[in-house]
């Protein structure tokens, strides 16, 4: 319920039958509605803030993802708005067909599989791109026309900087991903590679460092790989574009004599980073981890993700939460004034309901970007009926929360 006043419902509760056998279910919406009341002022009228658009159509779902949506559709989609959420980046779904019109208050689109696009879809993204705008694609990403027949090479493929190698494979590609055993014991080589400068044994022959890695790799210094779990196509990369990963095919983990690396190296990209004419960025990613951070939550997938939307985005970030838990964060503007809604999604079983314990968190560290129209010094919170200072620098502001038990909403201005 929380969660999603936070994201702009308005509460409506409704008990099935007149008579209840059950009175505990008469405590679940009351405390809720009796703060929704006291505050509404604070959950109508309001505009979200966000700098990630997250690009959606049900014609991907339909002519796209067809029998097999949640792997192609449902799963990409799931892993980058939990990594989104995660990483305490405020974002919002964008309509495919919508993005002439909306696009324009977002630093970065990204494209989760969006595999069934028209021609003029990804027009609207190329413009968004050529504008300077970033970009993240994902699998198989624009590799299908709006009915789901496959194209011979991705449409956006010059803004990838990559291409199919081999255009009569382009409509068995979903197909192998679909049929490819996702416990493929498979993972992603990092450039350039660094073990033979980090702690640990060493032998004979390790490559030497050729250069500092890109900063989408940060928090990766001591590992040289990273585990995938999926198939990969090869693809030509365009001069000028950067791989930062390339594919290990998977080798058996069992027994224990035989998990060694068959084919350790590779020349299939498994991320690809390029730049445009009009100063877009954009982060390709055949390697699908979106998917895979649905499925197996790694937290190194999760950061990836988290680090190539930072990139693409060129930082454009509204908002930082620095602290413990797991915080969805939604942030809104009024005239004269932010609204900062937390949740706090920490549990035992978090995906997983019902929550079975709340579980507080906190301190938490917040720094918002400030509209030049809020002047407050100091921040309200909506929840534990407290006011705290807003420290204010260089158009931004820094508030302290100490503890958050389900959630907390602070209002400044």
């Amino acid at each position: 319920m929380l969660d999603g006043i936070a994201g702009g419902l308005q509460p409506w509760w409704h008990y099935v039958g007149a008579y209840h056998e059950d009175r505990r279910l008469y405590h679940s919406a009351e405390p809720v509605y009796r703060w929704h009341k006291a505050n509404e002022e604070f959950f109508v009228n309001r505009q979200p803030i966000a700098t990630v658009g997250v690009v959606w159509s049900q014609q991907n779902t339909d002519f796209f993802g067809r029998d097999d949506a949640e792997l192609l559709v449902e799963l990409p989609w799931r892993g980058i708005t939990q990594a989104l959420i995660r990483a305490r980046i405020p974002y919002l779904p964008v309509h495919v067909d919508h993005l002439d019109r909306d696009a324009s208050q977002f630093s970065v689109l990204v494209l989760p599989n969006l595999g069934a696009m028209s021609d003029a879809q990804v027009a609207s993204v190329r413009r968004f791109v050529e504008r300077g705008g970033g970009l993240l694609a994902t699998g198989e990403s624009t590799l299908f026309n709006q009915w789901g027949d496959p194209r011979a090479d991705f449409a956006l493929a010059d803004l990838f900087g990559a291409h199919v190698a081999d255009p009569q494979s382009a409509s068995d590609n979903a197909r192998r991903r679909r049929s490819a055993n996702d416990t493929a014991h498979s993972y992603l080589r990092l450039i350039p590679e660094r073990r033979a400068v980090v702690d640990g044994p060493h032998v004979a022959g390790e490559p030497a460092v050729t250069g500092q890695r890109h900063a989408v790799l940060r928090g990766f210094e001591e590992t040289d790989i990273l585990p995938f779990g999926g198939v990969l196509e090869p693809l030509q990369v365009d001069v000028g574009a950067q791989v930062l990963a390339t594919f290990v095919p998977a080798f058996p983990i069992y027994p224990p004599e035989t998990a060694w690396m068959r084919e350790p190296k590779t020349d299939i990209p498994g991320l690809i980073l390029n730049s445009t004419a009009g100063g877009g960025r954009v982060a390709f990613l055949p390697a699908d981890l979106d998917r895979r951070f649905a499925r197996d939550n790694l937290p190194d997938h999760g950061d990836l993700l988290a680090n190539l939307i930072r990139w693409a985005a060129r930082d454009d970030i509204p908002l930082a939460v620095e602290g413990p838990g797991l915080i969805d964060c939604h942030l809104c503007r009024q005239p004269g004034r932010l609204i900062l809604h937390l949740v706090n999604l920490t549990s035992a079983g978090t995906w997983r309901q019902p929550v079975h314990e709340l579980i507080p968190v906190g301190p938490l560290r917040v720094q918002l970007k400030l509209p030049t129209q809020v002047h407050d010094k100091h921040a309200r919170l909506l929840v534990t009926g407290k006011t705290v200072a807003a420290l204010r620098t260089a158009g931004r502001c820094r508030i302290e929360i100490k503890s958050i038990l389900d959630h907390e909403v602070i209002v400044i201005g």
